[in-house]
């Protein structure tokens, strides 16, 4: 029927193209609805990175998976899609150049120290994708300005300055409550990781040369 037939499609365009994006976007879309957008505790409560502010008992006790859930809560539909869009433009480009297991450490490392970061310094009561995608645009910054040939015309440099003049306006308080350490903890990652991958071409390139 036609329902099989589109799900194929979708299927071959999105998830075998970008594994890993259409996957984070996925699980995102479905576990947002199953807590009705944080209102559902019973759902909540085994998302959020834990249930007190003693240490993160509930990981230290196995349960690891706190450290990424919360990348999958999201409070509100432009919450959702601000940070779906930002995972699925640039979460997609960079697999698309680098690969989806490059995206997947990515993605594992910046989650969880960006959610842990967060969970230091504000409590457990918070969610979204915008510490992972903080990582995402501080590691297209560097490849985009270290690695140009292959990342300035991924994505306009106009969206790069616009994710960082939000970030300035998110730390200076102007929206209200936003998880600013999260984002912070991300694009520090994102940096540090695009600019070391950044410089790995040119370092094959001297090593063929000579």
């Amino acid at each position: 029927n036609r329902f099989v037939m589109y799900s194929k499609m979708l299927q071959q365009l999105f998830f075998k193209q970008l594994p890993v994006t259409s996957s984070l976007v996925a699980a995102t879309l479905v576990i947002t609805l199953l807590t009705e957008f944080g209102s559902n505790l019973d759902y909540l409560w085994v998302l959020i990175i834990s249930k007190t502010m003693i240490q993160a008992l509930e990981i230290l006790n196995g349960e690891v998976w706190r450290l990424w859930t919360p990348t999958f809560i999201h409070f509100s539909i432009y919450h959702l899609v601000f940070n779906l869009l930002w995972v699925w433009i640039i979460g997609g480009a960079i697999e698309r150049k680098q690969g989806s297991m490059t995206l997947l450490f990515l993605y594992l490392v910046s989650a969880a120290i960006s959610n842990y970061a967060e969970f230091v310094f504000s409590g457990p009561m918070f969610g979204g994708m915008s510490g992972y995608a903080y990582a995402l645009f501080g590691y297209l910054w560097m490849q985009s300005k270290f690695n140009p040939a292959e990342y300035r015309s991924v994505v306009p440099s106009a969206i790069i300055a616009l994710a960082l003049v939000w970030f300035v306006v998110c730390w200076v308080g102007l929206i209200g409550s936003v998880a600013n350490y999260a984002h912070t903890a991300g694009l520090i990652i994102g940096i540090i990781w695009g600019r070391f991958d950044a410089r790995r071409p040119n370092i094959q390139r001297k090593r063929f040369s000579g």
